[in-house]
């Protein structure tokens, strides 16, 4: 019933079944209420497994501002521009057109506001940030007829709230929460069997053996490949992605780490550093880079790789406003990076975020190879498939599977159509996970879900690059996908099915 009543109040006829019509004008002044723009989001998602603000109404865009903190992003091009998502990394914004494209959506909105507005403002009033790459502008609007009069404007991409978020979802299996994934801590209790002693005195997670992980060593231990991590940043106090990152069979590389999440709301916050302090970038940084040491520590998939370790968050969930600027800060940075060939990413959100889909386009028009998570679900998202970043085309989506015979995903694994590539990393019985670095010691942490999944596909990707160092991203994710299991079939839930690291490096 609440949907069909939705449907009369925010969608008009249209011959765009997924459009969200214009409220009647009577309604224009009306706030409608955040759970009935959560409840038509949640809707949209169900029935197309996708959300975009431009579906929706002036009516709805409007209340979802006001709901928040009224930033509202918006996505500018030069009048005449067609499609610029290809060329996002070639974009020189400081060019004449580009800033006068720019300087027009600041000056139709004052002209808008200073219309009704007694105190006539000017560009300082409402503009809170210009990026300095990307043509995208943060700006305070709390007037309908803004929003009216950008959308009408042939040179705006995208409009969008900055900070609203989806609220969580309450059901009788537990709770969605922006901090899930927030833990690492050391596991005392892992079996045995659950990993492999290898010299000069560091643990092999069991699940390596399913990719060939191991085997894969004797040709390539990810040297000379930078890898990017865009997560909630490394823990200070783990030796072996600090000091000690050079150790036992792991050396001759480097560790660097950096921080663009502002963890505070007040708008003069700067990024408060690169330290994790949720622990689930420990986490993934370990799974792909953690040194083959000689104090019993888990080793990562290319232990002689490079990590450079960005803190874009302060979960996995990018749901936040800063969340959604630090991200897409972080992937410039790391764009811009001649040293960084792999990026990865096992964090998203369930709907899109446009100004972290520029950053991604960037990031990939610079060369960069971008895996994302396919999802970790909980509770009320587990009918959904793949998630953002990871149904993007500029990304390569992984999600996790169970050990055994066949496809069967994670227990709270995401799959569907947009998953690239699987990785095992769930016990058939006992759903233990693999092994990585705890915040602190030697005692390895587990770590599950389609993150380590990406993580680990991220570490494969380092040891194909640094066996075949002159190729290119496409020569490395075509040998990839040749090389796994189900190719050349492709699965409709598990794409080309589970690397084999082995395989992708002879």
């Amino acid at each position: 019933m609440l949907f069909i009543l939705l449907g009369f109040l925010l969608i008009r006829c249209s011959d765009d079944p997924n459009e969200i019509a214009e409220p009647l004008k009577d309604q224009k002044d009306q706030l409608i209420p955040k759970d009935q723009i959560d409840d038509l989001i949640i809707n949209s998602l169900k029935a197309t497994n996708e959300f975009h603000w431009e579906q929706v109404s002036d009516q709805v865009l409007w209340s979802a501002l006001m709901h928040s903190d009224s930033s509202l992003v918006v996505g500018y091009k030069p009048d005449g521009e067609g499609d610029i998502n290809s060329r996002m990394a070639t974009i020189d914004i400081n060019q004449k057109a580009w800033v006068q494209a720019k300087n027009n959506v600041v000056e139709e909105a004052l002209q808008v506001i200073n219309q009704s507005n007694a105190r006539q403002l000017n560009a300082d009033d409402i503009v809170l940030k210009a990026h300095e790459v990307l043509p995208q502008v943060e700006m305070k609007i709390e007037d309908i007829a803004v929003i009216s009069r950008l959308r009408s404007m042939p040179n705006i991409r995208y409009l969008e709230p900055l900070t609203y978020e989806l609220d969580s979802r309450q059901t009788d299996n537990g709770r969605e929460t922006s901090e899930k994934g927030c833990s690492n801590d050391p596991d005392y209790g892992i079996p045995t069997g659950d990993y492999v002693n290898v010299a000069p005195n560091a643990k092999v997670s069991w699940n390596y053996n399913y990719m060939n992980i191991p085997q894969a060593w004797n040709h390539s231990t990810g040297s000379g490949i930078g890898v990017g991590l865009i997560d909630t940043g490394v823990s200070p106090d783990q030796l072996k992605l600090n000091g000690e990152f050079n150790s036992g069979y792991s050396s001759g590389r480097t560790v660097s780490k950096h921080g663009f999440f502002v963890s505070s709301w007040w708008w003069w916050a700067s990024p408060d550093g690169p330290n994790d302090q949720c622990g689930h970038g420990t986490a993934m940084a370990g799974a792909i880079a953690a040194p083959r040491s000689n104090t019993g520590t888990s080793v990562g998939v290319a232990y002689n790789s490079n990590l450079i370790a960005v803190r874009g968050t302060g979960d996995v969930v990018i749901n936040s406003g800063n969340e959604k600027t630090g991200v897409s800060d972080a992937l410039v940075f790391l764009g811009n990076r001649s040293d960084v060939k792999i990026i990865s990413m096992s964090i998203g959100d369930v709907f899109s975020s446009s100004n972290v889909a520029d950053a991604i386009r960037y990031a990939h028009g610079k060369g960069k190879l971008i895996f994302a998570a396919a999802g970790t679900s909980t509770s009320w998202t587990n009918w959904y498939g793949v998630i953002f970043p990871a149904n993007m085309n500029e990304t390569v989506a992984v999600t996790g599977i169970k050990e055994g015979n066949g496809y069967t995903r994670c227990d709270i694994c995401h799959s569907g159509s947009k998953v690239d590539f699987t990785i095992v990393m769930e016990r058939a019985n006992t759903n233990k996970h693999p092994l990585s670095l705890a915040m602190s010691g030697n005692t390895p942490s587990t770590v599950g879900g389609s993150s380590v999944a990406t993580a680990t596909a991220a570490g494969i990707a380092a040891l194909v690059w640094s066996k075949n160092p002159g190729w290119t991203r496409d020569q490395v994710l075509n040998k990839m996908k040749q090389t796994a299991d189900l190719y050349p079939s492709r699965s409709s839930e598990f794409g080309w099915g589970t690397l084999d690291a082995l395989a992708a490096v002879q």
